[in-house]
């Protein structure tokens, strides 16, 4: 309708339905207005959750460290006390948690509208209760407690902003924030963050400030020296490379794909595994044990016990000595010289399974890490893969097999283990994800943007 057209059909229009044409015309100017720059605005409170996450996330992850080593300089003095760290913890959240421990449960479930509000008391709770658990010798992990920090400060932050899905795109972002300060895999926060929450297309809304607020928390972490772990593969051997592995004189390697493929089906069934067995074990402790302070103590004192009978907390905290030990040797040839045992992945599996499933507190990511590289070690000779690279692979796609993500895992890999792997991790990663039975650690019922 040109403009001529339209005078002409408003000069004959009723002083009512002028008023309602116009008022129509300044919702109509209003919506496009606020659509254009909410995205301006939601980018700019992202990069100031980015920076307060970040900072937070250095920080704990740097006390944490602090806890590891001293639990590790005295074993017997901590571990053996594990029982009374988790008594107190049940009892701190009892007095003033108010249904702050369900943690990421609580997260998924304002994303899903079913709570309205993450407290911010969220934080330091989570935050004390960790490192008792670790100071005390619990396996568990850490990346629940950044995306905590993160998801709570988004959703907090959120209710003086007024544009449309800000609470749950900045919950969101905070939760790629917390992931990338902590790990300082900004791309793979992202991916995470958007995987285990939206629904199947990715909207922009959430994208973009998720990107900002990463970014600006890898930073701020990075700048506060807070230290991220990274491996050179190729460090590993002056007589292959990844890319090197892919090719021999016929061009590509078929046989190497299918064994990365094999790799990647079992480390789809141990992360499936692991995230099908932790309710499971959470439902039975909670029915044999209803009172949370008996199921704590009985079951403190039962992990103190195999806790130091396997080689005085070997397989305690977070796990990174088991890291260590996988990539700390680059001369290593095979998992004995490196001193991997067999076992170590299933006895970190079951551990870590029942510290989280009994009251301690922590995440699962870290763990998944270890439990996978110790795995690929395992069954590197196996499948006739090199023992570095199996274990890398399995760094990344165990955890994806237990979170059921795709693009995560393979950007952990790659920011991890260098960009040069990706062909490598996309294999594995991508077996994993199809063959881990579709569990997953985190709440699977998908948020979408509207």
């Amino acid at each position: 309708m040109d403009w001529n057209r339209w005078q002409d059909i408003y000069r004959n229009m009723s002083p009512e339905m002028k008023e309602q044409a116009m008022n129509m015309a300044k919702t109509r100017v209003k919506e496009k207005v606020m659509h254009w720059i909410s995205q301006p605005v939601l980018i700019a409170v992202a990069v100031v959750l980015g920076a307060i996450t970040g900072a937070l996330c250095a920080f704990f992850g740097s006390i944490l460290q602090n806890v590891g080593d001293i639990r590790d300089a005295h074993p017997l003095y901590w571990i053996p006390a594990l029982a009374l760290g988790g008594l107190a913890i049940v009892f701190t959240y009892k007095k003033i948690g108010k249904g702050s421990e369900r943690g990421m449960g609580l997260v998924f479930d304002v994303a899903h509208g079913k709570e309205r509000e993450v407290p911010l008391r969220l934080i330091p709770l989570i935050m004390a209760s960790t490192w008792v658990t670790h100071l005390f010798g619990g396996s568990s992990g850490r990346e629940g407690v950044a995306m905590q920090i993160g998801a709570t400060l988004g959703h907090n932050m959120s209710s003086n902003i007024h544009v449309e899905n800000a609470p749950r795109i900045l919950l969101v972002a905070g939760m790629a924030a917390g992931f990338a300060g902590l790990f300082q895999t900004p791309m793979a926060a992202v991916a995470l963050s958007l995987e285990i929450l939206l629904a199947s297309h990715l909207e922009i809304a959430a994208l973009l400030p998720a990107v900002a607020a990463a970014v600006t928390a890898y930073k701020i972490s990075q700048l506060l020296g807070y230290e991220k772990f990274a491996v050179d593969l190729n460090a590993f051997s002056p007589d292959w490379t990844v890319a090197g592995l892919f090719y021999n004189e016929s061009g590509l390697d078929i046989y190497f794909v299918l064994k990365l493929a094999i790799l990647g089906i079992l480390f789809g069934i141990v992360g499936g595994g692991f995230a099908k067995l932790l309710p499971l074990s959470k439902k039975f402790f909670a029915q044999r044990f209803p009172n949370p302070f008996k199921r704590v103590a009985i079951m403190g004192v039962v992990l103190s016990l195999l806790f130091i009978v396997f080689w005085q907390g070997r397989y305690t905290g977070l796990g990174t000595n088991l890291l260590d030990i996988c990539f700390g040797n680059p001369s290593a040839l095979t998992t004995g010289d490196a001193g991997i045992y067999g076992y170590d992945w299933l006895l970190k599996f079951i551990l870590t399974i029942v510290t989280l499933s009994v009251g301690f507190q922590g995440g699962e990511v870290t763990p998944l890490f270890v439990i996978g590289s110790t795995f690929g070690a395992f069954v590197a000779s196996i499948v006739g893969v090199p023992f570095p690279l199996a274990a890398a692979l399995g760094y990344a796609a165990v955890f994806g097999g237990a979170t059921n993500t795709l693009f995560a895992p393979i950007l952990v890999g790659a920011e991890i283990f260098g960009f040069d792997t990706l062909p490598a991790f996309f294999i594995a990663c991508t077996l994993a994800y199809a063959c881990n039975g579709g569990h997953s650690i985190y709440a699977q019922k998908k948020l979408r943007l509207r």
